[in-house]
């Protein structure tokens, strides 16, 4: 039979919604069983127990995407999206894909970390050039979860009225606590700016403190992310309050490569000296080089062509470049 401690923590995690927990009690239960003989007893216990986990795997694989929309003063805050990209369909480096993922498995095991009194990773400072996979991992991540992505519209966030944006920033957050989704702050060097620059006012001061209290404050389940191209206009108070900081670079020449296939490889035919056209490439972020893709295959299309060759991949690359030097 189960101890008394063993049946008072079975019903106390039956009352707390505690899955993790009562599962876990439950297979020490069986294993009780089985050490004073009882081995069909103990048996038909984890049949049950893996029964009881299938189900619920499956209820949860069921559940429909709630649908949220912000409404009233959210809605001039926060915009919403829906994304369906995953993170193996981004071309990172191997540092970044593994920090990416590890948030992921510890996320996808929320319950069974906090029964050991730890908390997941989930507020992230993203830092680097534009064009180099901040916002699509924000993207990823709540493709990863099936969760909405809410974008802070700083538009909306920033105003002139003394005390107004700090105001808007609890209403922000008091959305983080009630609605699970992953919240993304661009530009976030608009309100992270350092404390005690020259042309740094009171209200800029207030804001930041306010951003400070709140994600400290932060207990829910929502992912925080803050991205920007200036991480050296950040107030260093910042980079402790995130749980992870992931620095973001210009693509090296394999991940060229690799973005210039992802783009092209239908439109190719024969063989193609990818080392040259990615040397033309160098220097462009993501973002630049999935553009430049994409005006070689319009190219393509209007000129009736069948196909791309490396001068008309390597032509798009350098008015790319051109563009982006005026």
């Amino acid at each position: 039979m189960a101890s008394a401690e063993q049946l008072k923590a079975l019903l106390k995690s039956y009352i707390d919604g505690d899955d993790p927990r009562f599962f876990a009690v439950a297979m020490q239960v069986a294993a009780h069983e089985a050490k004073q003989g009882h081995g069909k007893l103990a048996q038909e216990l984890r049949a049950l127990i893996d029964d009881a986990k299938s189900k619920q795997a499956s209820q949860i694989s069921q559940k429909p995407i709630p649908i949220a929309r912000p409404k009233g003063d959210l809605s001039a805050l926060l915009s919403v999206s829906y994304p369906k990209i995953r993170l193996s369909d981004m071309i990172l480096s191997k540092n970044i894909a593994s920090r990416l993922n590890r948030i992921v498995r510890e996320q996808r095991q929320l319950n069974k970390i906090r029964t050991h009194g730890l908390s997941p990773r989930r507020k992230l400072l993203l830092i680097g050039p534009p064009g180099t996979g901040k916002t699509m991992s924000a993207s990823a991540l709540a493709g990863e979860f099936g969760l909405p992505l809410f974008v802070i519209r700083l538009d909306g966030l920033i105003t002139k009225y003394m005390g107004e944006t700090a105001s808007k920033l609890r209403i922000v957050f008091d959305a983080i606590a009630e609605t699970r989704g992953v919240y993304l702050f661009d530009e976030f060097d608009s309100i992270g700016t350092q404390r005690g620059l020259i042309n740094d006012v009171g209200e800029i001061r207030r804001v930041l403190n306010s951003f400070l209290q709140f994600i400290e404050q932060d207990e829910s389940d929502s992912l925080i992310l803050a991205a920007t191209n200036h991480p050296d206009l950040l107030d260093y108070a910042l980079y402790r309050r995130f749980d992870d900081v992931i620095q973001y670079s210009l693509p090296n020449p394999k991940q060229i490569i690799d973005t210039l296939k992802a783009g092209l490889v239908p439109h190719i035919r024969g063989k193609i000296n990818w080392n040259k056209i990615s040397e033309v490439a160098a220097g462009l972020n993501y973002a630049e080089i999935t553009r430049a893709c994409e005006e070689a295959v319009k190219e393509m299309i209007i000129s009736d062509l069948n196909n791309l060759t490396a001068e008309d991949i390597m032509r798009a690359l350098s008015e790319r470049k051109a563009i982006l030097e005026k």
